[in-house]
């Protein structure tokens, strides 16, 4: 697993990204501060350098003249061997002498004297810092005004730059080393208790589900709350699973038990008689250990979470006369009159087909085997209905919640297993539909009702 896809590795980069800023800053604003505390040492030699020039200007045979002396422009030659330059330039702007034509700097102070202009300029191909001082002469004789200019190569700035620079990232760079231990440590001891939570979970034994009782942080506590809750929640579904296994295998367990009791006695008989009333007996509790096992597998299918049925557009309608062909013949033997009450509109919803088909089933089996004698199956539109109707005993209003569990049986007189309602609860719920139960056609029998929600058009 890469860093990019782990916690440690994310928590990293993102409080190493304001680190890296704050680095990119501080080498920046380095490098700015050594290249001013450079540009203001070589600008002070500038400064000496033009006034010991500008002290040296005398008024000669009528005009301007320097006898300058050598330490002025040497004090500007340091060991990175800079050139220098100088020019003298009277108030008309015509050069009076020097080593160099250098360029006048255009400001706002005009002629007026002032402290000493500097600027970097680019000149015969070389870089230069040019400084200018406008001064006059201080004799009784003349107020002459003039300009010393005087400029030198950048190779002693840039070195001593350098050297500042280097100075200043020593020390920022011993502080970033310093940040990112510290940083890697304080990751590394805010992600231990998280370590203790993986290895508490990973040593657990697999079939327990007791809650996990750990000391942990404020923020990895109410994790530990929430696996705990979920812990709980499957305590409570492993529960029901060990409830429902038991209750299947004492549901099994009696209709096998007899049909090994009806053959044995079959086995004791010798008249055809007998043999034909016990393999019809048999036959009879074949086909209840039959209905029993596929409602059991119907019921554990719709109980699986992961299970999730592709609902498609299917119409109500045709749901209903597929149950009514399906279950006529046996009704009819049965002395049952099945019938469909539906629209003549297609009534939409998405849903399961088969799990459609599941649910009537079962409504139609459980109405026929507690004694109704007449069953109506029916669609209604505005919000889509599915409903059975039969006249039989029906449920009381005290029991018709009960009746959803597995299992659960309102009479003990009935063939039922008690897992019809059951199942057809689960596939309303797998549908986002409403079940209801109430009285039928005035006062008597069941009414089951299955209310879709509405499908967009």
């Amino acid at each position: 697993m890469t860093l990019a896809h782990s916690l440690y590795g994310r928590l990293l980069a993102w409080l190493a990204l304001p680190l890296l800023t704050l680095g990119a800053l501080l080498l920046l604003q380095a490098w700015l501060e050594a290249r001013a505390t450079a540009d203001r040492a070589y600008d002070r030699l500038l400064d000496a350098s033009s006034l010991a020039i500008a002290e040296q200007v005398q008024w000669q045979d009528e005009r301007l003249w320097l006898d300058l002396p050598p330490a002025a422009l040497e004090m500007l030659a340091g060991d990175a061997q800079e050139r220098v330059f100088y020019s003298l330039v009277d108030q008309q702007g015509r050069h009076i002498t020097g080593n160099a034509l250098l360029p006048a700097i255009a400001d706002t102070h005009g002629t007026d004297e002032g402290p000493l202009l500097y600027r970097d300029i680019a000149w015969q191909e070389l870089r230069l810092r040019l400084g200018i001082r406008r001064s006059h002469l201080e004799g009784w004789r003349s107020k002459e005004r003039f300009e010393v200019r005087v400029a030198h190569t950048r190779e002693g700035r840039d070195a001593l730059r350098l050297q500042l620079l280097r100075g200043n990232l020593a020390g920022i760079l011993g502080m970033g080393a310093l940040a990112i231990a510290t940083l890697l440590m304080a990751v590394r001891g805010a992600l231990k208790p998280l370590t203790r939570l993986r290895q508490a979970i990973r040593t657990r034994d697999p079939r327990t589900l007791a809650p996990l009782e750990l000391e942990l942080p404020r923020e990895l506590a109410e994790l530990r709350e929430a696996l705990n809750d979920l812990l709980a929640r499957m305590r409570r579904v492993r529960a029901n699973q060990e409830r429902f296994i038991g209750d299947a295998s004492h549901q099994l367990r009696t209709p096998l038990a007899g049909i090994s009791a009806r053959a044995e006695l079959a086995l004791r008989q010798t008249q055809p008689e007998q043999w034909h009333t016990a393999l019809t007996a048999i036959h009879a509790a074949g086909e209840r250990s039959t209905r029993l096992a596929m409602q059991l597998l119907s019921l554990t299918r719709l109980d699986n979470p992961e299970q999730r049925p592709e609902l498609t557009p299917v119409d109500l309608n045709d749901c209903v006369r597929q149950a009514v062909r399906a279950h006529w013949v046996s009704c009819h033997q049965a002395g049952v009159d099945l019938g469909a009450d539906c629209p003549a509109s297609p009534t939409l919803v998405a849903a399961s087909d088969w799990q459609l088909q599941e649910a009537l089933t079962n409504l139609i089996d459980n109405a026929r085997r507690y004694g109704a004698r007449r069953i109506t199956l029916g669609v209604l539109s505005h919000p889509p209905r599915l409903f059975i109707e039969d006249d039989g005993p029906g449920i009381s209003a005290e029991q018709r919640l009960a009746v959803l569990r597995p299992f659960y049986r309102g009479r003990d007189d009935g063939e039922g297993s008690g897992l019809g309602l059951a199942i057809v609860d689960g596939i309303a719920r797998k549908h986002g539909a409403r079940l209801s139960l109430s009285e039928g056609e005035a006062g008597r029998g069941l009414r089951v009702e299955l209310t879709f929600p509405e499908t967009a058009s």
